[in-house]
């Protein structure tokens, strides 16, 4: 079994809105800001390759958009990101069984799509994929509320639901790929029914920890977003988190953190604080116990 961080378009954003309520004092310091007061984000997917399947963890925001909305988003490439990282590992999108969703914001479902080119309409990429999204976040996404609806892709559920490929899932089903095995964790702080994917293989643990944490300053407890539906609920859904990543030591996959791919998590007993370990930039080709 093989686990790579395959990266995807990369952002610049408000990096108060990332870091919500903590002062800029602090949030500069792990995250320094442009001019602009903008902070460098990636969008990061997880790939595992078992004997049968290849199964990839969200798509990134991709590049669908059109030049004026890549701007205002802070989108620094125009090609697609994810298919050119799928193809260093001599792979392409053709090649992925299956695609799991968290939730369907731009930012981690936009990479779907195809290139935008004008004239022309977005296609779903990913021809040989089973789509999997939680019941919840779809939910969502085909009724967003005023609050978030600006973060949804325009017409991607109906291409979804066309394809004939979606699955809808619910936190107690459990996905099986060969000796992977992946549960789930619902997270309703962020968006409603977000799903964080659990991967385990019988020894050890992987987790792909989506918005719930996008990075590693987001694993100490008071720091959220601003973009987070209920800030306190979302602390709560981490700290249950936590507790068991650091008792299985688990290993979180960050999919916003410019610099780091993933890190084990570590408690201070004293000061009764969590905080992202020693981590890895990137990883390709990586056995799940060498990861872990």
């Amino acid at each position: 079994m093989k686990f790579s961080s395959i990266s995807g378009n990369s952002q610049k954003l408000d990096g108060g809105a990332m870091y919500g309520n903590a002062p800029q004092a602090l949030w500069s310091r792990w995250s320094p800001p442009d001019e602009r007061n903008r902070i460098d984000m990636t969008t990061r997917g997880l790939l595992v390759e078992t004997a049968e399947h290849k199964v990839l963890f969200e798509t990134g925001i991709g590049a669908y958009m059109e030049p004026r909305f890549k701007d205002r988003f802070g989108v620094k490439e125009a090609h697609h990101v994810l298919l050119e990282s799928l193809g260093k590992l001599d792979l392409t999108h053709e090649d992925i069984t299956a695609v799991v969703l968290s939730h369907l914001h731009f930012d981690h479902a936009g990479g779907l799509m195809s290139e935008w080119r004008e004239g022309k309409e977005a296609e779903l990429l990913f021809p040989n994929a089973t789509f999997y999204v939680g019941r919840d976040a779809w939910d969502r996404a085909c009724n967003p509320h005023p609050r978030d609806r600006a973060s949804f892709v325009p017409d991607l559920t109906q291409l979804l639901e066309a394809s004939g490929r979606l699955k809808l899932v619910t936190p107690d089903d459990v996905l099986h790929f060969d000796d992977l095995e992946v549960h789930f964790h619902v997270s309703n702080g962020h968006t409603p029914g977000m799903l964080v994917s659990d991967l385990r293989d019988g020894q050890s643990r992987i987790i792909f920890a989506a918005d719930l944490i996008p990075g590693r300053p987001w694993v100490h407890l008071p720091i959220t977003m601003g973009y987070d539906r209920y800030p306190e609920r979302l602390i709560d859904e981490k700290t249950e988190l936590l507790e068991s990543v650091v008792a299985d030591n688990a290993w979180l996959v960050y999919t916003h953190d410019a610099n780091c791919a993933a890190s084990p998590v570590v408690f201070d007993p004293a000061k009764k604080k969590y905080a992202a370990g020693e981590g890895m930039a990137a990883f390709s080709r990586v056995s799940v116990l060498e990861a872990s």
